[in-house]
């Protein structure tokens, strides 16, 4: 009797409709998981030479309780000792789903009223595409939504990369992500 009930908590549990909620999804015309990146998402200096365009992403089935959206995409490869931040927009609207290609410009702004783009690693506000080092193997870039249980994350006007994602991480309630790659020889 007691093995029955088990079971039957068990196949209640897995019958649960939480289990079959939609999750937070990511997704993009450009760019795809396990798949190489073109010269668009290429950086345009350090001896790259690619169009420097952020991809267009779109996601859906939010938490409920979003507040407002992050954007990170980070290169956990590069030979730094702690990575390299691409692009991280904060306080991106939770009525906006979806970004178009280049919404990443460093020298037009295209984002939603009271998004800020954080400085990355190359120095500029915006996106920076890839550029691993020349024969430093295939690179991994993550670009990641956060779902965030805030409306606005407080960040001082010259925030490093590592305050801006230690505060998206602090206020994240669910991400979704799209690992692309990157070479070159």
């Amino acid at each position: 009797m007691n093995q029955t009930i088990k079971v039957l908590s068990l196949l209640s549990l897995a019958l649960s409709p939480a289990l079959f909620a939609d999750s937070f999804t990511l997704s993009s015309q450009d760019i795809s998981t396990g798949e190489f990146m073109t010269k668009n998402q290429e950086f345009n200096g350090f001896g790259c030479s690619g169009k420097d365009l952020s991809p267009q992403l779109q996601w859906g089935n939010a938490p409920k309780n979003s507040k407002s959206f992050a954007i990170t995409v980070y290169d956990p490869d590069a030979p730094t000792g702690s990575g390299w931040w691409h692009w991280q927009v904060v306080n991106r609207p939770v009525t906006t789903m979806m970004i178009a290609s280049n919404a990443g410009s460093t020298t037009e702004n295209l984002l939603p009223a009271g998004s800020l783009q954080i400085k990355n690693d190359y120095g500029s506000r915006g996106f920076g595409g890839a550029c691993p080092p020349a024969g430093h193997g295939i690179h991994h870039y993550r670009f990641t939504i956060h779902a965030l249980s805030v409306e606005k994350l407080e960040l001082p006007e010259d925030a490093s990369g590592a305050l801006a994602g230690y505060m998206i991480n602090a206020h994240t309630i669910e991400s979704a992500t799209i690992e692309a790659l990157y070479q070159r020889d």
